[in-house]
C-alpha cells in the first residue's frame, strides 16, 4: 500500500452519502446509452461533501490542510478503471458510508478516459467553481503528496449553461451544465457529439484538460492520483446551499473506451491573465494612517506587528518542485501571517509535521486574557473592486485548521470607528480576533475546547486571507496589485 494511504483514507471518510435523484438536466439515461453505443463503458460516481476538520477530529487525517469555512467543498467519487480495483481500505471506507465498494474519491485516469459531471450548477452564491487537482505523485519508490491544481477553474463567470450558454453573460446558478475532464480531444468530442444526441444543448460544454505533457496519466500503482473539486462560497439562501450539499442535483461518469485509438491529446490550456495594470497602492497612505490610529487606540498594550507573506505556491510550481501545494485556486490570492525568513525545510517535505512543525514555530498563541487580542486590518479588496469575495481565517499553526471566517460582508464601517474623518475609510476594514469580544461589534471569538474546530489557548495560529476573483479578468487578482493584509498582536 502506498506511503499516502492513510491521508487519502482520511479524504474519503467526509464524502457525504446522498446523490440527487431529482437530476433534472435533460436525458441522462439517453446520454449513456449514446456512449456505450459509440463504444464505451460508462461507470456511474457520486457527489459528496469533504469536511477536512471533521477528518482530523476523526483521527484519519493528520491536518485539516488549510480548509476554507466560508466553502463547503464538495467532490466526485468516482469507479477505478475497468479491470482495476479500488485499494482494500478505500473499499472498506465507502461500504461504511452506504456508499458500495467500488468507488473512491481518489483515481487514476487513463490518457483516453473522461470523468463527466452531468447536473446543475449551485444555487446563488458569491462563488462557484470546478477544478481539478493532482493528489499525489511517484517518484521512484517514494509517493509524494502535491495537491497541486493543475490550470484554470470553471467557475461563475465563464461556465457554459443554460443560463449562461458558450459563456455569454446570464444566470450560471442552478442551471444545466455538461463539465468532461480529460486529456484527450478525441474522447472529448464523442462524449460531446452523445449528449447532443440525448438533447442537450451544444452551449453548455465546458472541458477541464488533464494536460498530459506534464502529467503521468494511466492506471497503474505508480500512475498519478487525481480529484476534482467544486467550491460553493457564500449562498444567498444558506437553506438551499445545504440542501444543493445534501443531495447535490448531478451525476458523475468514468468514461473509458472499450478500443484503443490514436491518441490526440490536448495541449496545456491557455490562462487566463492575471492583473488589469490597476493598484491598491493609492491607498496605501491611507492604510497607514489606520496602522497609526489603531496603535495608539491600543497604547497601553505591547503590539507585535505580524508579517505578511504569499501563503502557497502555483499548481505548476509545486508540481515542478515536487512539493505540497495544499490545494490552490488559480481564481484566488492567498496570504498568511507567517514569517518565511525563518528557517524553514527545503522542499520537498516528506514529513508533514516538518512542515507544520515550521508553521508552529513562527506563529503566536492567542490566550483568554481581555487584553490579548489580534487586530486585522487592511484594504478591503471587494471594494476596491480587485475581488468578489474575500475573507479572513484564523488557522491553528500545526494543523491548518481553519475555525472561522470573516467575510468582506462583515467590514463595512469598520475602519470608519478609526479614522472617521478619512473618505477613504469606505476601502478599509478593522477586524478584532479575540477569545471574549465583550460587546465588540467588529470581533470574532475564536473558538477552543471543541476538537479541530476551535484553537486551543496554548495552540499556535497564523491568519490566513483570501481574495477569489476579478471580475473584469474572471480570474484570481494579482499579487502584484494588492496591497497586503496585516495584523497585530495586542496583550
Amino acid at each position: 500500500m502506498r506511503s499516502y494511504i492513510l491521508i487519502i483514507v482520511g479524504f474519503a471518510v467526509l464524502i457525504g452519502n446522498g446523490l440527487a435523484q431529482n437530476v433534472e438536466t435533460g436525458d441522462l439515461a439517453a446520454f449513456r446509452q449514446a456512449l456505450e453505443e459509440d463504444g464505451f463503458t460508462v461507470q456511474q460516481g457520486r457527489i459528496g461533501y469533504l469536511d477536512l476538520i471533521k477528518l482530523y477530529d476523526l483521527g484519519v487525517l493528520p491536518s485539516a490542510y488549510g480548509n476554507n469555512p466560508s466553502t463547503k467543498y464538495l467532490t466526485c467519487f468516482v469507479p477505478p478503471s475497468p479491470d482495476r480495483e479500488v485499494p482494500e481500505l478505500f473499499s472498506k471506507i465507502a461500504s461504511a458510508l452506504g456508499m458500495g465498494q467500488d468507488i473512491s474519491a481518489f483515481w487514476n485516469l487513463g490518457p483516453d478516459e473522461a470523468i463527466v459531471i452531468v447536473g446543475r450548477t449551485p444555487p446563488e452564491c458569491r462563488y462557484f467553481s470546478y477544478d481539478h487537482y493532482l493528489l499525489s505523485r511517484t517518484y521512484g519508490n517514494e509517493t509524494r503528496w502535491i495537491f497541486a491544481n493543475l490550470a484554470d477553474t470553471v467557475n461563475n463567470l465563464v461556465i457554459n449553461t443554460e443560463g449562461t450558454p458558450n459563456g455569454s453573460v446570464g444566470n450560471p446558478f442552478n442551471q444545466t451544465t455538461v463539465i468532461v475532464g480529460t486529456a484527450d480531444k478525441d474522447i472529448d468530442r464523442r462524449i460531446q457529439t452523445a449528449a447532443l444526441s440525448a438533447g442537450y444543448s451544444g452551449d453548455i460544454f465546458n472541458t477541464q484538460v488533464f494536460p498530459s505533457s506534464m502529467l503521468n496519466m494511466g492506471v497503474e500503482d505508480s500512475s498519478d492520483t487525481f480529484m476534482l473539486l467544486i467550491r460553493p462560497a457564500l449562498y444567498k439562501d444558506k437553506q438551499a446551499g445545504e440542501a444543493y450539499l445534501n443531495a447535490t442535483p448531478a451525476v458523475v461518469f468514468r468514461v473509458t473506451p472499450n478500443e484503443s485509438r490514436k491518441l490526440d491529446p490536448y495541449d496545456y490550456p491557455v490562462l487566463r491573465v492575471r492583473g488589469t495594470g490597476t493598484t491598491e497602492f493609492d491607498l496605501i497612505d491611507d492604510l497607514e494612517e489606520l496602522r497609526i490610529a489603531i496603535l495608539d487606540r491600543y497604547s497601553g498594550l505591547n503590539a507585535t506587528e505580524l508579517p505578511t507573506s504569499i501563503a502557497v505556491p502555483t499548481g505548476t510550481d509545486a508540481i515542478q518542485r515536487g512539493i505540497d501545494a495544499v490545494g490552490p485556486n488559480n481564481d484566488a490570492c492567498y496570504l498568511w501571517s507567517v514569517n518565511q525568513t525563518a528557517s524553514s525545510p527545503t522542499p520537498p517535505f516528506p514529513d508533514l509535521s516538518q512542515y507544520y512543525g515550521f508553521l508552529r514555530d513562527t506563529a503566536i498563541t492567542l490566550g483568554d486574557d481581555a487584553s490579548e487580542f489580534i487586530i486585522v486590518y487592511g484594504v478591503n479588496h471587494v471594494a476596491t473592486g480587485k475581488a468578489m469575495y474575500s475573507n479572513i481565517v484564523p488557522y491553528g499553526a500545526d494543523v491548518w485548521n481553519g475555525v472561522g471566517s470573516i467575510t468582506d460582508a462583515d467590514f463595512t464601517g469598520s475602519a470608519e470607528e478609526y479614522i472617521p474623518d478619512n473618505p477613504n475609510a469606505k476601502y478599509l476594514y478593522v477586524y478584532k480576533l479575540a477569545r471574549n469580544c465583550d460587546g465588540d461589534s467588529y470581533c470574532y471569538e475564536v473558538p477552543y475546547g471543541v476538537g479541530g474546530y476551535g484553537i486551543e489557548l496554548d495552540q499556535p495560529l497564523f491568519i490566513g486571507w483570501r481574495s477569489y476573483l476579478e471580475e473584469s479578468t474572471k480570474t484570481g487578482p494579482s499579487y502584484s496589485e494588492l496591497v497586503y493584509d496585516r495584523a497585530i498582536k495586542f496583550d
